[in-house]
């Protein structure tokens, strides 16, 4: 077996902590709850004051700016994983760094490529989340041009109710998928303490964990939202 009973807990340990951290925040932002939660109140309150602006190049000018941003760290993942690649040919030289390294417990050339290979699926796992994430803001800029005016909007009001809350929905997916990718790096961060070793990693996504929990609700952003 390439794995050792080490490793075998490790990756545990490892993917039991993202699954759980993700399954807890989701549910945490949907009762508005953390930092997530915080800023999905806030989505909604910029669609509701959306719908009282007579122009909405404000609106149009946030959206764009969260597609870039989005289409920023897909482009980040495309690399991430170009590189994997590329460090897939460097599996004995890494192999033979990582043996003098503590608590590496000796690694050949196959459990390399097969921890890089890990590598790889978590970045296209990012890379899918922040392309959808970019898709579904793309829905949501058109949903703000079908947002009727403040005018039609008086004339209406349980049509254009209707029609921010589609948009208030799209746009807080968008951002769940969003951070869902955003989570997706930062445990890759932990997940490179595997290449030391299986004691590393377990010692890695505890840390990295504890910072985002920090993150989302000791933090002095939701502190202030809180306010």
């Amino acid at each position: 077996m390439i794995l050792s009973p080490a490793d075998s807990i490790a990756v545990s340990v490892f993917l039991g902590s993202w699954l759980v951290y993700n399954l807890v925040l989701d549910g945490y932002a949907r009762r508005g709850i953390g930092l997530s939660g915080a800023m999905n109140v806030q989505r909604a309150v910029w669609m509701r004051a959306m719908l009282t602006r007579d122009l909405r190049m404000i609106d149009t000018a946030i959206m764009a700016g969260l597609q870039q941003g989005t289409a920023f760290f897909a482009s980040a993942c495309i690399f991430a994983i170009g590189g994997c690649f590329a460090l897939l040919g460097s599996a004995e030289r890494i192999s033979a760094i990582a043996a003098d390294l503590p608590f590496s417990g000796g690694l050949d050339k196959a459990l390399v490529e097969l921890k890089l290979f890990g590598l790889v699926v978590i970045f296209c796992y990012a890379f899918f989340k922040f392309g959808w994430s970019y898709r579904l803001f793309n829905y949501c800029s058109i949903l703000i041009g079908a947002v009727p005016m403040r005018e039609d909007a008086a004339a209406d009001p349980a049509g254009a109710e209707r029609a921010v809350e589609r948009t208030i929905l799209i746009n807080q997916i968008a951002g769940r998928h969003f951070n869902a990718g955003l989570r997706a790096i930062f445990f890759a961060v932990a997940y490179l303490g595997w290449l030391i070793g299986p004691i590393v990693l377990i010692a890695s996504t505890a840390f990295v964990v504890a910072i985002l929990v920090n993150r989302q609700f000791r933090s002095p952003a939701i502190r202030m939202l809180r306010e």
